[in-house]
């Protein structure tokens, strides 16, 4: 009877060698003591540690997000677009009567008369901006609205032609158009319509998105600046919908939005959201719970970069802020019952690590199990002994 309590006094002694024992990581202690590292020069902070109640889910609601309308803002287009380099023009010029420049001679037939118009063949506005018009020479057309171009036509070939009237069409308006590639049914150079196009109108010219709406992320382009934003927030926002601008490169991407889950949890890999966005609630739930034998209901943690612009609101003397990121552990108790309302208001993000500890009790058992297997040879041997004699 006394090989019990020994056995048990020696496996309480090997427990502090944890260290040795095979574990899924740390133990919720360890995590606790891991946010400091002593130095020469003292404690060096290595990541912040929080507790989530209810204030912290509250500053967590403030997360600044990425925006196309804080990128880019809304600015509408111009009312009356210009020709630009690159753009396909087509001239057609009319006459008051027959016998002109750009009008046919009067037929044979008394009741039909001869061609009053003839149309120039499409040209491209060069790099000079400037298009070809039959005796009227080069004529300067970027940077120009249509109807200024008709009008300076008109005046050059005056004296020239009879009663001149010009008709001047963009027949492929490259200048004014965005680029669409990516995640979407049919890339292409779309031309902007002339009472502009929003971000949307644009995604359904170029055929829709191939990929789940919550999985698609939508990257803008516009000169130097390149902002990125789920495309679910265009939606559900539409200030978000702003206008695009010509030069504009439109790039939809597909992004599975998805979190890790380890240590003692029903299942351990990288787990889809599979929806717009989803609690620490839900998680777990899709992690299938904490584990009956193994889990630590008070070692629930999640590590994730924060912005230091949030972390400031919660822990503002933290001496992590100097970084843009600061790196975060969420410690939540779970057995406190608060908790479970908690976790039902707390947003997980994209690659967030959720992590359940053992409970001190499991490491007991692992090395009762060592014990037991190094003391069973002893014991049947024993037993052996003891049947001979």
């Amino acid at each position: 009877m006394r090989a019990l309590p020994i056995a048990l006094c020696t496996a309480l002694a090997v427990s502090g060698c944890s260290n040795f024992l095979p574990a899924a990581g740390p133990t919720a202690s360890a995590v606790a003591s891991g946010a400091d590292v002593a130095t020469d020069q003292g404690l060096l902070a290595r990541y912040e540690i929080i507790d989530v109640n209810a204030a912290v889910v509250e500053a967590l609601r403030g997360r600044p997000l990425d925006s196309l309308l804080a990128s880019f803002g809304d600015r509408r287009p111009s009312v009356e677009p210009v020709i630009g380099v690159g753009d396909t023009v087509a001239v057609t010029i009319y006459e008051a009567s027959t016998g002109g420049l750009f009008s046919g001679s009067l037929s044979v037939d008394r009741f039909s008369s001869g061609s009053k118009s003839a149309t120039i063949p499409p040209q491209i506005v060069t790099r000079d901006g400037a298009i070809t018009v039959p005796y009227a020479g080069r004529i300067q057309v970027a940077g120009k609205r249509v109807q200024d171009v008709q009008a300076q036509i008109e005046q050059e070939l005056a004296g020239k032609a009879i009663e001149p009237q010009v008709i001047v069409t963009v027949v492929q308006p490259t200048s004014t158009a965005v680029t669409v590639t990516g995640e979407v049914t049919a890339g292409a150079r779309l031309p902007l319509s002339t009472k502009g196009d929003r971000l949307l109108d644009v995604v359904a010219s170029a055929g829709g998105v191939r990929a789940p709406v919550s999985e698609t992320f939508v990257r803008l382009s516009r000169g130097s600046t390149t902002a990125t934003v789920p495309l679910t927030a265009i939606v559900s926002n539409p200030r978000e919908n702003i206008f695009l601008r010509p030069g504009d490169t439109l790039t939809l991407v597909r992004d599975p939005q998805t979190f890790l889950a380890v240590g003692a949890l029903g299942a351990q890999s990288e787990i889809p959201f599979a929806a717009e966005g989803i609690t620490l609630a839900q998680a777990l739930a899709k992690a299938r719970g904490l584990s009956d034998l193994q889990a630590d209901p008070a070692g629930v943690f999640l590590f994730r970069f924060e912005p230091a612009s949030v972390v400031r609101r919660i822990r503002p003397n933290s001496p992590l802020l100097s970084s843009n990121f600061v790196p975060v552990v969420y410690r939540i108790n779970m057995r406190d019952p608060n908790s479970l309302f908690v976790s039902q208001a707390f947003r997980m993000r994209n690659r967030d690590l959720v992590y359940v500890s053992n409970a001190p009790f499991t490491e007991v058992q692992k090395v009762l199990g060592v014990f037991s297997t190094i003391t069973a040879p002893v014991s049947a041997g024993a037993s052996v002994y003891s049947g001979v004699r």
